[in-house]
């Protein structure tokens, strides 16, 4: 039995991706590059699931989540929704990505519930990880967070210990890090995330030739306040929530 999106909230959220994918392009073209490069990722943490389905539908087909409880309870009810919903055609394939800190104990369920693994930040986790993907008997693609803000509260590795972390990751035969993400200091001032992202961008460039570093290619970096200065300095993924799905529900 098909169950329709409410149609306010399927109009609503088609507008937001329709802007967000011009603001997207026209961030690229200001840098000389090619649009399609660029993956908008719906960070879809305390959303309603009426607003995720509706991004689904747009063509939003990346999503993130924060937290592996809550991804798995939004992962199963995302499933059930789009099944209600008539596709012509087969419905998409939507690939979850953990953007949020991990803990090592949590590894098996993070390699149960997801495709990617964009927040690591230690060799303990790397290795969790590569051991629960060998028993899942699949490859597992991570990125490693950087702290370039220096603050306390953010998780993520200084700048100098991403080298190590890349050489250990070597070693590990069913993960592999495809790219680095990194958040600025809040700021009123999207500009003030330029040299942050700047500094992203050259160090990933520095360490496709380091040990581990081979496969260096996505900068997961922006999101919904400045993700049109991260594309312009290099972006690969935004991680788009407020301005993808409107406010956050409350706790």
């Amino acid at each position: 039995m098909t169950k329709p999106l409410d149609p306010a909230i399927q109009a609503d959220v088609a507008a937001r991706v329709a802007d967000l994918r011009a603001r997207i392009a026209s961030a690229a073209e200001r840098a000389g590059r090619d649009a399609a490069e660029i993956t908008l990722v719906g960070a879809a943490k305390r959303q309603p699931i009426e607003r995720v389905a509706a991004a689904v539908v747009a063509g939003v087909h990346q999503l993130g989540h924060n937290y592996v409880q809550e991804a798995r309870a939004m992962r199963a009810e995302l499933d059930a929704r789009l099944a209600e919903l008539a596709w012509e055609g087969a419905a998409p394939s939507v690939a979850w990505r953990m953007i949020g800190h991990l803990q090592s104990n949590k590894a098996r369920d993070a390699v149960e519930c997801f495709d990617f693994v964009d927040a690591v930040d230690s060799a303990k986790l790397a290795r969790a990880l590569d051991r629960r993907a060998a028993t899942a008997g699949r490859p597992l693609a991570l990125g490693v967070q950087v702290n370039l803000s220096g603050e306390a509260q953010k998780s993520g590795l200084d700048e100098a210990d991403v080298p190590a972390l890349l050489e250990a990751c070597a070693e590990l035969e069913h993960v592999d890090v495809v790219g680095l993400m990194t958040m600025p200091a809040a700021a009123d001032d999207p500009e003030a995330a330029r040299p942050v992202f700047a500094r992203l961008r050259e160090l990933r460039d520095r360490l496709r030739d380091a040990p581990g570093g081979h496969a260096l290619a996505d900068l997961s970096m922006g999101m919904s306040g400045d993700f049109e200065i991260a594309i312009e300095e290099g972006a690969t993924l935004v991680r788009l929530g407020t301005a993808l799905f409107g406010e956050r529900s409350p706790r």
